[in-house]
């Protein structure tokens, strides 16, 4: 469904003369990480209750598309949450300007109980093994107290990651959450729902909402 969502967009997009490259991965490069970007993830391990003795960072990040110094990424139910919310105290959003940081804050406190319908696989609540390594073992799927979601912060750690890691190797990096309205024939229409089901008349308006994502 993501990527279905995501295609939906490109050939919008693919409409103007915009150069678009898909599935961009980035391969991570420690040396930029150095210093004070582990101090800023070390914090932000912290902040979700992870093991600090560990810094595991991410060999390659992983975009849906790129367009010139452009990474973006299309951010489905799982990314908001307590644990995502969490990370924005982390130094790293007042070392860093992001403008959707305000409207991500806003739906990670709205959104959990969708992220509660989408997230309970195990492979998403318990995630990998690295998850349970870094965070401890995971409650009982759905249970948020004590322990929690090992897969859930380990999801909101990487998800930091790529808003570091991004900006250190020169990147903008434009999330599109699938909360996200347009004003389109006078109402607001969820971005997710009009790239579900794509219509010609909402093309135009999806190709200018994005263009203003990488002229703000």
């Amino acid at each position: 469904m993501h990527q279905i969502k995501v295609d939906n967009l490109i050939k919008i997009l693919k409409e103007s003369e915009l150069e678009i490259e898909e599935l961009f991965s980035l391969t991570v490069n420690p040396a930029y990480v150095k210093g004070k970007g582990e101090e800023i993830l070390h914090e932000t391990l912290q902040l979700i209750g992870g093991n600090v003795k560990h810094l595991p960072l991410l060999e390659h990040l992983k975009f849906d598309f790129k367009i010139k110094r452009n990474l973006f990424v299309y951010d489905d139910q799982v990314h908001f949450n307590r644990y995502r919310l969490s990370t924005f105290k982390s130094s790293l959003y007042e070392s860093f300007s992001y403008n959707w940081i305000e409207g991500y804050k806003r739906m990670c406190r709205t959104f959990e109980k969708e992220c509660l319908k989408s997230g309970l696989q195990s492979r998403v609540w318990e995630g990998p093994p690295i998850a349970s390594r870094l965070f401890g073992k995971a409650e009982e799927a759905g249970d948020l107290s004590g322990n929690g979601s090992s897969g859930w912060k380990l999801n909101a750690y990487n998800d930091a990651q790529y808003d570091l890691v991004s900006r250190l190797h020169g990147y903008k990096l434009i999330r599109i959450p699938l909360y996200e309205n347009l004003m389109i024939g006078g109402s607001l229409k969820k971005i997710d729902d009009l790239l579900l089901n794509p219509k010609e008349a909402s093309f135009q308006a999806i190709h200018n909402w994005l263009i203003r994502k990488m002229d703000n």
